[in-house]
């Protein structure tokens, strides 16, 4: 495996990967994340009855804004013209929880792995705001890549 450091030039220096000479490709990743909660708080999500308005909605959108503001956070992420991003939350009754799966696309020269896993973050950090007033114990966990496809590194499944 190439250890190289890409993102420091020959004198150590922070620079940003150039991409110029890269063919485009189709490029997809999935993430995902969780977040667990009271039974209070879970109970008020599917029940509809949180005070901040509707928590599930509400994080798609977090999750769709934060992948498209990733290279605005992430300092050496190249801005990408995304072609599609889709959230699927499930609810997970015995956590308590919800996870948040993000899948980010575009045909371009370099990945989209960090939108995938910023969409996530923003998207379960906005169901933390939304439940506070309700549970402060919630813990966010488990932001992982689930797969990607595309690239010079080839395909990526999780396993396990």
């Amino acid at each position: 495996m190439d250890m190289d450091l890409t993102h420091l030039d020959e004198k150590d220096r922070p620079k940003m990967v150039d991409v110029g000479g890269k063919n485009p490709t189709r490029r997809v990743a999935v993430a995902s994340g969780i977040i667990s909660v009271s039974r209070d708080a879970f109970d008020a999500v599917v029940e509809n009855r949180a005070k901040k308005g509707p928590v599930l909605q509400t994080a798609v959108i977090a999750a769709i804004m934060g992948a498209k503001k990733t290279p605005e956070l992430i300092p050496m992420c190249h801005p990408l013209l995304l072609t599609g991003i889709d959230c699927d939350i499930e609810e997970l009754p015995d956590v308590p929880g919800f996870k948040l799966y993000v899948t980010a696309r575009l045909d371009g020269k370099t990945g989209v792995e960090m939108e995938a896993l910023t969409g996530v973050s923003v998207g379960l950090l906005t169901i933390y705001d939304m439940l506070k007033a309700i549970d402060k114990g919630m813990q966010i966990k488990n932001i992982q890549l689930e797969s990607k496809e595309g690239g010079k590194s080839g395909n990526y499944q999780r396993h396990g």
